[in-house]
């Protein structure tokens, strides 16, 4: 199933899981402004060096962030921001509804992220990376993983996707559920290097034409493609698998499906060289079987509708929430909503 993609921002959802990286965030108890300090809600405050942490993680793990302009910039700093906040209600929140997480548990949790790490030096490398002690880590595991129970509580035990609702979608949208025509197709490749000079050429094509006379005098394909290609899929003869359209550069996309199953391509020139192509079994173009994607659907449909649920369930929050915006970098920012 093919789903667009919309532009890059955060999420709730993404809060959470980033949260879990163990992000900057202070402590709701901590009433007195600090130095820097950009907003506070119900008391907890946000300051400008928690915002600047998440912006430079989402910079490290977003390679494309480095194209943005200053105004796609200023958004990004905008939705981090809202982030921030979004994570303080949350949070808050969850410790309204008494949701407590054991040592225990967050024991378990630090564990099994040290684990990812090959050596014990390479996860104190990463906290120092992200200026974190393992306490502090600890700390937002904790608040972490309280959001997500109180997400999975309030939110997402909510949301129910019907077979009505799947069935609906796959009618309405069936272009999205279409699976391309695919050819399996053998090649034998004899190399040629982008910029060699015409004798290199004329010796690559008076090879191909041997190999192509050997073919036509009933020698075996697959065995010739183990002998004289160029291509890694000599070893198992020459052959390439299923593809699609656009799979292949177009030069030999147009032979391979102008060919008839078990028919042999004249000698065809791309960009890598000399080829000579079998045409093996053919997939049609056909719409996938409701019953066979019904499953992933209703899961992609759940997801769609927990964004939104997420928005409306963070928006209430917010709006019961004493939010103050200090400083000029906040405000500024939330009057580029």
């Amino acid at each position: 199933m093919r789903i667009a993609q919309g532009k890059w921002f955060y999420v709730p959802v993404v809060i959470i899981v980033m949260a879990l990286l163990g992000m900057q965030a202070c402590n709701k108890e901590e009433v007195k402004l600090q130095e820097g300090t950009i907003v506070v809600v119900n008391g907890a405050v946000i300051t400008q060096q928690d915002l600047d942490v998440e912006l430079s993680m989402a910079q490290q793990q977003f390679a494309a962030m480095e194209q943005l302009d200053d105004e796609q910039l200023a958004q990004v700093k905008a939705d981090i921001l809202e982030s921030l906040i979004a994570r303080k209600v949350l949070y808050q929140e969850s410790q309204k509804k008494g949701i407590k997480m054991d040592d225990v548990t967050i024991d378990e949790r630090l564990a099994n992220m040290k684990k990812q790490f090959p050596k014990e030096d390479d996860f104190k490398a990463m906290l120092e990376k992200m200026s974190l002690t393992e306490d502090a880590l600890k700390s937002q595991l904790r608040e972490g993983m309280a959001i997500q129970k109180l997400v999975d509580q309030e939110v997402m035990s909510n949301i129910e996707i019907s077979d009505n609702d799947t069935k609906d979608y796959y009618d309405k949208n069936t272009d999205l559920f279409k699976q391309p025509e695919k050819i399996q197709a053998s090649h034998i490749l004899v190399k040629v290097e982008s910029g060699a000079d015409e004798s290199v050429k004329a010796e690559a094509l008076k090879k191909i034409k041997k190999i192509q006379e050997e073919l036509k005098a009933g020698g075996d394909f697959a065995e010739l493609a183990k002998k004289y290609s160029d291509c890694p899929s000599s070893a198992k003869g020459g052959d390439l698998g299923y593809f699609g359209r656009g799979q292949m550069v177009k030069p030999f996309e147009e032979a391979a499906f102008s060919l008839k199953q078990g028919e042999l391509s004249d000698i065809t020139e791309t960009d890598f060289g000399y080829h000579l192509i079998k045409a093996g079994d053919r997939t049609p173009g056909v719409v996938a079987d409701y019953k066979d994607i019904k499953e992933k659907l209703a899961q992609y449909l759940k997801q769609m509708k927990s964004k939104e649920e997420m928005k409306k369930y963070v928006e209430s929050l917010k709006e019961k929430a004493k939010i103050e915006r200090i400083l000029p970098e906040a405000k500024k920012q939330n009057s580029s909503e």
